[in-house]
């Protein structure tokens, strides 16, 4: 957007020396904001499926013993404990097995 306006500035505004100035620097302030948005868009990966779950703790919202409930930010997932767990227990999650989560004590 910058180089369009300095592109008609260097043609209906300004003398012939500085139309080039113009020109170039919007350019180069052009191409060092498509850089850097680049840059920010791409600072992290993106956090999906069910493997992102190993290692986030939840609450246990019934008994484990050995398949329940849990909540894991919000989202109520199946979850089995080998050990067995209370309502109201925090366990982390260990390993994902299709749609069940495998957890233990925290």
């Amino acid at each position: 957007m910058l180089f369009f306006a300095a592109l008609l500035l260097a043609i209906f505004v300004l003398p012939s020396p500085w139309s080039w100035v113009a020109i170039a620097v919007g350019g180069v302030v052009d191409i060092g904001e498509s850089l850097a948005f680049v840059w920010w868009s791409r600072r992290r990966r993106a956090a999906v499926g069910a493997q992102v779950l190993v290692g986030k703790a939840g609450v246990a919202i019934g008994p484990l013993w050995p398949e329940g409930q849990i909540r894991i930010d919000g989202e109520i997932w199946k979850a089995r404990c080998e050990g067995g767990a209370d309502a109201g227990t925090r366990v982390v999650v260990r390993a994902v097995d299709g749609l069940t989560l495998e957890v233990g004590p925290e």
